[in-house]
């Protein structure tokens, strides 16, 4: 479980940006963190999360609302392009 996580600087590294900035991310709920003693860990999933490689559970639900919001607003209209 220990290699699921990495330090702040590695972080900063993975993302191009600095370790100050990651700091920020964490403070403005960007980038979920663990406070460990006086040091943060950031879970390596959060990173894909962030960079957008992966799909957190509430940005999931957020495109399956919108998703289903516009099947039943325009789904003849849908179907009508689809047959094209």
């Amino acid at each position: 479980m220990a290699n699921n996580y990495i330090s702040t600087t590695e972080a900063a590294k993975m993302l191009n940006i600095s370790r100050i900035a990651v700091f920020r991310k964490i403070k403005n709920g960007q980038l979920k963190a663990q406070k460990v003693g006086r040091n943060y860990v950031i879970d390596k999933d959060e990173l894909g999360v962030l960079v957008g490689r992966s799909l957190g559970a509430n940005n999931k639900k957020l495109i399956e609302a919108a998703v289903k919001k516009t099947v039943q607003e325009y789904g003849e209209t849908l179907k009508l392009l689809g047959q094209e």
